[in-house]
This record gives structure tokens, C-alpha cells and sequence, in this order.
């Protein structure tokens, strides 16, 4: 059920960050699940290096961590995308 959990919370974090993001991100919807899911990966390592992994209550200092993991995925990878596919970067 795990693998659940990280497509739904991927999925949140990479929308959530595509929306932050400005202009317009040419990447598709499984592809945002994955970057959402890469940063939540990168957020809790930031926890964890940091300390502030576990903490009573609600952990909002690392969900913090992990969106701000997923705005920088979505924001190196978008573009990255868009040179693969060949289409051209929007300003």
C-alpha cells in the first residue's frame, strides 16, 4: 500500500509545484506524479540531514521540505523534458 501513498502524495506535491512554478510546464501528468514523488524523496533526505525528520505532531517542517524538493524537480526537469521531446522552452 506504500506504493499507493507515494503516487497520491507525488502527484499532490507535483501539481502543487507546477502551480507555484510561473509560466507553463510542457510535461505530462505521469511525469509530474514522478517528479512530485523525486521530491518528497529529496525533501525527507533534506529532513533527515537537517534533523527535523520526526518531530511531534505534524512534520510540517518536512512537508515544507518536500514541496520545496518538488518545485526544484519540476523546475530542472521541465526544461529537460522539453529539450528530449524537442519542443521549445515557453517564457
Amino acid at each position: 500500500m506504500n506504493w499507493l501513498w507515494a503516487i497520491i502524495v507525488g502527484l499532490v506535491l507535483g501539481v502543487i509545484a507546477r502551480a507555484i512554478i510561473p509560466g507553463k510546464q510542457a510535461i505530462p501528468l505521469w511525469l509530474t506524479v514522478i517528479f512530485g514523488i523525486l521530491g518528497a524523496l529529496l525533501g525527507n533526505a533534506v529532513a533527515g540531514w537537517i534533523g527535523v525528520a520526526h518531530t511531534g505532531g505534524i512534520d510540517w517542517i518536512r512537508h515544507l521540505l518536500q514541496l520545496a524538493g518538488a518545485v526544484v524537480i519540476v523546475a530542472l526537469g521541465s526544461p529537460l523534458w522539453a529539450s528530449v521531446r524537442g519542443g521549445r522552452r515557453a517564457a
